[in-house]
């Protein structure tokens, strides 16, 4: 079963020249995109129903993005000359069609204002003959901009923009004054909007996580080691790139493109077990793995660790749209460390998924009793009421030991495997939803910080005793978070970690934090209320 989320349309190369000046034509910024605007003016020549093109968009801009790239406008082309042969759209349209020989579809009049606009374009600019490259998104320029000036609507031709936009002048106004990059996460930047989905696999050693990042891949990918004892000892992000290389932790921490310069807080102890794999491959067009290092059990794996092992974990949980626990049969304990490892989890509940690999080497009845020793070890860990998801399978390139598990068995296992991929078939799809559900929770979470770092500061004496202040509110902080809670009506779930807080906040001096700014927490609220459901608006399928 293929993971690729979409069909990735094929079509001759004269086709594509006909859809490249297609789309050069249609995308009206030059930036690459074509927005819903530009799409209802282009598609209008199709002659087709708003049903049809509505259905058209829906299946071409699978990911929710609010525009189309050249790749889904060709994907919605070829879905246009299906529906004018007569056929029905759907899903599944052009998984079954010819696609490398279904002609362009039929626009009317399309031709003569192609040849309008080269003709007024050659006027304009007589002496000069050369074809244009789309521009980078002015986004890109956001972030290393020193303007104070408001960026303007007119270059937001995105979600992914918009919440761009509203971060560098609603949230990061909030997050800087209060030190929110110190206590919880630092700093976002353009990388961080632009990154692909992340899937990241945590375990204990041996239970299978590179083997099933080969299995997805059906290949090795570079800097692999795999083995029953433990093999991988850094943390290894396998990603799209131009050809086969491994590259280096501290030189992957500073490059402007990468999402990882917030790594950097770790120190040189870490990037130095931090590297970066990349490969051409198709699906990592759409999703980049997360290896991890295998969970040991004993007290020397917290204490002999060069960097802090959970911190890092937990911020590629906040980063990750998936997060898979892999076990096995005969590795089914909870080491403290991997606990330590879940609990940093706490807040992603929604990303986890859990996987009980290698199931095919133990029969039927044993298979039920080491279900159910997982879901006890798990209950005592994982502190919600709800039952965990485990999916049960053998995800490696061997087939199914069917001697042990009997042909229920198989079958069980195919199903449960089908799942699980259609689980990661829908991230690429999930992806942008995902990133405003993170930007929302991460705009709650810098306002409690706020409203927490300025009650701490409130506390403060004017002149005298300071010393004496701080080490009482650093030593009652949990009392503190709860007057915070009752005073602003906040839910009490999404208040830090105490423990976390209180390392922290004794490097500061909390009589140099600033007070409340009612105008900064206000700018968040309105962005919460109001600019975001309108981007939502501003965005969503034009044929609505």
């Amino acid at each position: 079963m293929d993971i690729v989320s979409a069909p990735i349309s094929s079509c001759t190369r004269e086709h594509q020249k006909i859809y490249q000046d297609w789309f050069s034509f249609a995308d009206s910024d030059g930036d690459g995109r074509i927005t819903g605007a530009d799409a209802t003016k282009f598609f209008a020549m199709a002659k087709l129903s708003r049903t049809e093109l509505k259905q058209v968009w829906a299946i071409a801009d699978s990911k929710r993005q609010g525009f189309l790239g050249f790749q889904e406008f060709v994907t919605a082309m070829q879905l246009v000359s299906l529906a004018q042969a007569g056929n029905e759209i759907n899903q599944d349209s052009l998984t079954y069609a010819d696609t490398e020989n279904l002609n362009p579809p039929t626009m009317e009049g399309l031709d003569t204002l192609i040849a309008k606009s080269k003709r007024l374009s050659k006027e304009s600019s007589p002496d000069v003959d050369v074809i244009s490259k789309p521009q980078p998104p002015l986004s890109v320029q956001w972030f290393t901009s020193k303007s104070a000036k408001k960026i303007p609507l007119s270059s937001v031709t995105s979600i992914v923009d918009g919440l761009k936009r509203l971060y560098l002048e609603k949230l990061k106004p909030l997050e800087v004054t209060y030190r929110f990059n110190d206590f919880v996460s630092p700093l976002l930047t353009n990388s961080d909007f632009d990154a692909k989905p992340m899937v990241m696999l945590l375990g204990q050693y041996s239970t299978g996580k590179t083997t099933f990042i080969k299995h997805l891949l059906r290949t090795s990918y570079p800097g692999a080691h795999i083995g029953p004892e433990p093999t991988t000892d850094r943390f290894v992000v396998v990603m799209s790139g131009p050809d086969e290389r491994s590259i280096p932790g501290n030189t992957i921490a500073v490059q402007a493109d990468m999402p990882y310069s917030g790594l950097t807080t770790f120190g040189t102890a870490f990037l130095s077990k931090f590297e970066c794999s990349q490969m051409p491959h198709p699906l990592l067009e759409h999703i980049t793995f997360v290896d991890t290092p295998g969970v040991l059990s004993g007290e020397k794996q917290r204490t002999q660790r060069s960097y802090d092992f959970t911190g890092v974990t937990s911020w590629f949980a906040t980063k990750c749209d998936l997060i898979l626990l892999l076990f096995d049969p005969h590795k089914l304990d909870i080491s403290d460390e991997f606990k330590r490892v879940i609990g940093s989890l706490r807040g992603h509940d929604d990303k986890i998924r859990v996987v009980l690999n290698k199931a095919d080497q133990v029969d039927t009845q044993q298979l039920m009793r080491v279900y159910g020793a997982l879901m006890w070890s798990l209950g005592k860990v994982l502190n919600t009421p709800e039952v965990n998801r485990v999916y049960i399978g053998s995800f490696n390139d061997k087939p199914v030991n069917e001697s042990a598990i009997g042909p229920i068995g198989k079958e069980l296992f195919e199903r449960e495997q089908d799942d699980l991929l259609s689980d990661l078939k829908d991230i690429p799809k999930k992806a942008c939803d995902r990133r405003i559900n993170e930007f929302v929770k991460r705009a709650r979470a810098a306002k409690i910080h706020a409203y927490i770092i300025s009650h701490l500061r409130k506390e403060m004496p004017a002149m005298m005793g300071k010393a004496k202040t701080q080490q009482r509110l650093i030593d009652n902080l949990e009392d503190e978070f709860a007057k915070v809670q009752r005073e602003f009506h906040l839910p009490m779930g999404d208040f830090p970690n105490v423990d976390h807080f209180k390392e922290v906040l004794s490097g500061y001096s909390i009589d140099k934090f600033e007070k409340l700014k009612p105008k900064l927490i206000q700018s968040v609220d309105d962005m919460l209320g109001y600019d975001i459901p309108e981007l939502l608006r501003s965005f969503r399928n034009p044929y609505e």
